[in-house]
């Protein structure tokens, strides 16, 4: 199943680490198969707040995009971005193909107080 990292960037002043860290980074996730799906593109806002910027990093796993945040190559260049931009960061599993939703509904349905 796929895996994603996303991470919601507040706004930050240019810097020389920024750009540094974003020069490495590809090559960081590379060995474990992650690419960007989304990275220095707009964003919509249709609900709530969301200043910023959106990265979305796509891994062929949970295991994969584990692997590439703990090596030492990422935790290396990370301190460039996270001493110039505050955010925050996620590990998320993808949904395997054909997902119905419909089955997490009836489950919930099922845990409801009868009426």
């Amino acid at each position: 199943m796929p895996a994603y990292v996303i991470a919601h960037l507040r706004e930050a002043a240019p810097h020389p680490e920024i750009a540094e860290y974003i020069e490495r980074i590809p090559a960081t996730f590379e060995p474990y198969g992650g690419r960007f799906l989304v990275h220095a593109t707009q964003h919509e806002v249709k609900e709530g707040d969301w200043p910023g910027h959106v990265v979305m990093i796509g891994f062929p796993g949970i295991a994969e995009a584990r692997a590439w945040w703990d090596s030492p190559a990422y935790q290396e260049i990370a301190p460039l971005r996270s001493r110039h931009i505050e955010g925050d960061i996620i590990l998320v599993e993808g949904v395997p193909e054909g997902y119905d939703p419909t089955a997490t509904a009836k489950t919930m349905r099922e845990a409801l107080p009868a009426e």
